[in-house]
């Protein structure tokens, strides 16, 4: 037997994310749209609200819900701090409101309603006594005029009034008040987490003398023309020690020749660890002064976050009990199958030792924040405990809620989904590998218009240090042009991996992997190296940061394009004041030429209306009429067009004089 008698049912509330184990993200300053069916037996008028507070609130705020249609009940609440939410659902019987619908049945069909009328007037009374000042004077005075009322239908009139019913419904009780059994949870995020552009960094790169490594000082050199290009993440590949035993060569031989600098990911020398930096770049006291120059320069820092030790990590010998022991003795060799890494032990997440596991992970990651970082780049997460990565992240937020994740996880779907779930900011994304119009149109449709648009958020990269993806080792510079694009268009959030603007794509044969890698050499780039796509990126930066459309995922749609080989598909505001549509050659080697169809209707056109398209990459315009639209796109010249479509041109009654 129920201990409360709640009769409503509230079932099917959206959003809620796998019954409610998990929660949804949302970005500061939106409002949550929350939708329910709401009903009970019988024919009495009820109410809906939703229930929703900041994480460790004492008190609920309401806000009322409407009825859409079959049961169907909707309604919105504000997120206006970067925090964790409480939401649910709750309903009622509107008691006067059903007795004023009863009243108006019956009046006209019964001459006597006088013991309705009781009824009526014993509500308002209890209405008045829950009421405070004005309210409680006016519905006072409303009482005293039905009671000194001199006829039946006098009294009904009064009944009747809108004000009195409005008055009784803001105090009455709520009777058979009842409430979702679920308490929903929302994260919301600040902006950076829904809109940005990431630049990828080997520190140790950006040196300027050959045969030497650059330090943090060295960075801060290149930190205007990162800038200039319009990143807003700067993010820095492992910064820590690297050890020595086992070190990798170049293009990740096993054997290191003297000089070698060993992979960044091998993480641990007598030097330090996860807290430690590596001395060819500088020293902490060097590290907080670059993260100081970044934030001067309009930009924020994130780091790589990688649970790896190499044997000369200071855990080997602190916490042998943290790494899977072989029956001889000797630790097990990290691997990401068909991955090795040689140089690296991995965490035995499932040592008696866990626990200790886990604090001490939660301990490095407060080092870094105290240090002002405030992203995290995370390496490998789906060869961890999803529950390890659920508790380290909730743990983290709850006291720094504006500390961001993104998972590096190219894994199953399901892997990479539930680390989403499971509380990572962004994730890295499938995009390397959608190279067709149907697959991109296939892809973007599943992570918008499916329960992933709850949470689960892109960062489209384009290419990665393990990553040079066969359309840029084939296409050549168009191939970076529209991958750029694409990725800077598709997504509010995307990144490149610095070389990217010279169009590196020498390859290992056969393989992913950049020639030469970074991960295991210091490379010396020449930035201004003739073929560069600078000016490209740069332009297609300020177009993100012109144009608030871009800044949104769910908002994108695609169009009719009469050839395969043409992607086309656009992203406006809610008002329209931002309309941009978009037209990609997805081949690289060919002129191809397309019939698109402009959505003049969902833009709110006519079909004889004149229209512009202001293209922005080569800003040049076209006056259009109706919704047909044929383009040409040269890989060679221009791969991708970028329009900004103005529904109105200016008449002679715009004109300040016109009489």
């Amino acid at each position: 037997m129920p201990k409360t008698l709640q009769t409503l049912v509230i079932e099917h509330v959206d959003p809620e994310l796998d019954g409610g184990r998990y929660p949804i993200k949302r970005i500061v300053g939106e409002n949550l749209n929350v939708t329910a069916d709401v009903f009970k037996e019988g024919h009495d008028t009820i109410g809906a609200v939703i229930r929703y507070k900041a994480l460790g609130q004492k008190d609920w705020s309401e806000t009322l819900m409407n009825h859409v249609d079959n049961d169907r009940w909707a309604g919105s609440f504000p997120l206006p701090e970067n925090t964790r939410y409480l939401y649910s659902v709750g309903a009622y019987v509107k008691s006067f409101e059903t007795w004023r619908i009863e009243l108006t049945k019956k009046h006209g069909v019964l001459s006597d309603l006088s013991s309705e009328l009781l009824e009526g007037e014993a509500q308002v009374k209890e209405a008045m006594t829950r009421a405070k000042g004005p309210d409680k004077s006016e519905l006072k005075l409303w009482l005293e005029k039905w009671k000194s009322a001199s006829d039946q239908e006098t009294r009904i009139a009064i009944a009747l009034d809108p004000i009195v019913a409005t008055l009784v419904d803001q105090h009455e009780k709520r009777a058979a008040w009842s409430v979702y059994e679920k308490e929903l949870e929302v994260i919301v995020d600040r902006e950076r987490a829904r809109y940005g552009a990431w630049y990828e960094i080997f520190p140790r790169s950006e040196g300027t003398v050959p045969g030497k490594g650059g330090t943090f000082k060295d960075c801060e050199q290149r930190l205007p023309a990162i800038r200039d290009m319009g990143f807003d993440v700067l993010y820095l590949t492992p910064i820590h020690p690297i050890g020595e035993t086992n070190r990798k060569g170049r293009n990740n031989s096993l054997k290191a020749n003297p000089g070698d600098p060993g992979s960044p990911w091998a993480i641990g020398s007598r030097h330090g660890g996860h807290d430690a930096i590596e001395p060819a770049l500088g020293t902490l006291e060097d590290f907080d002064h670059f993260q100081q120059a970044v934030r001067s320069h309009g930009m924020e820092v994130a780091i790589d976050f990688a649970i790896n030790a190499t044997p000369d990590h200071p855990y080997v010998t602190q916490h042998p009990e943290w790494f899977k022991q072989r029956p001889d003795g000797t630790i097990k060799f990290a691997e990401n199958p068909p991955k090795k890494y040689e140089d690296i032990y991995g965490f035995d997440f499932y040592t008696e030792a866990w626990q200790g596991i886990w604090q001490e992970m939660k301990r490095v990651l407060l080092f870094w924040i105290e240090h002002g970082v405030k992203i995290f780049r995370v390496d490998n997460p789906h060869t961890k405990p999803v529950i390890f990565w659920e508790w380290l992240i909730r743990e983290i937020q709850l006291a720094h809620p504006d500390v961001l994740f993104l998972a590096e996880a190219f894994t199953r779907p399901k892997m990479m989904r539930v680390l989403a779930k499971a509380g990572y900011t962004q994730s890295y994304t499938y995009f390397t590998w959608r190279n067709s119009k149907g697959e991109m149109t296939e892809y973007l449709t599943e992570l918008t218009r499916t329960q992933m648009q709850d949470y689960f958020r892109p960062n489209f990269f384009a290419n990665t240090p393990d990553i040079l993806p066969e359309i840029l080792q084939q296409g050549g510079r168009p191939a970076f042009k529209f991958r750029l694009v694409l990725a800077a268009t598709l997504s509010p959030t995307y990144g490149i991996y610095n070389s990217y603007e010279l169009c590196e794509n020498t390859a290992i044969p056969g393989t992913e992997e950049y020639q030469d890698s970074e991960k295991y050499e210091i490379r010396h780039w020449d930035w201004d190296r003739p073929g560069n796509i600078r000016d490209y990126i740069t332009r297609i930066n300020q177009i993100r940061r012109d144009h608030s459309a871009l800044h949104a995922f769910t908002n994108l749609h695609f169009y009719p394009s009469d050839n395969d080989h043409i992607l086309f598909y656009g992203k406006m505001n809610a008002d329209k004041s931002d309309i941009l549509l978009f037209a990609i050659n997805m081949d690289p080697y060919t002129i191809q030429e397309a019939r698109l169809r402009i959505p003049i209707e969902e833009c709110g056109i006519g079909a004889q209306d004149t229209y512009q398209l202001h293209e922005l990459i080569q800003d040049y315009r076209h006056q259009v009429v109706g919704g047909d639209y044929t383009i040409r796109l040269d890989p060679n010249n221009e791969p991708a067009a970028i329009f900004a479509l103005r529904r109105r041109t200016r008449r002679e009654s715009d004109f300040d004089y016109f009489m």
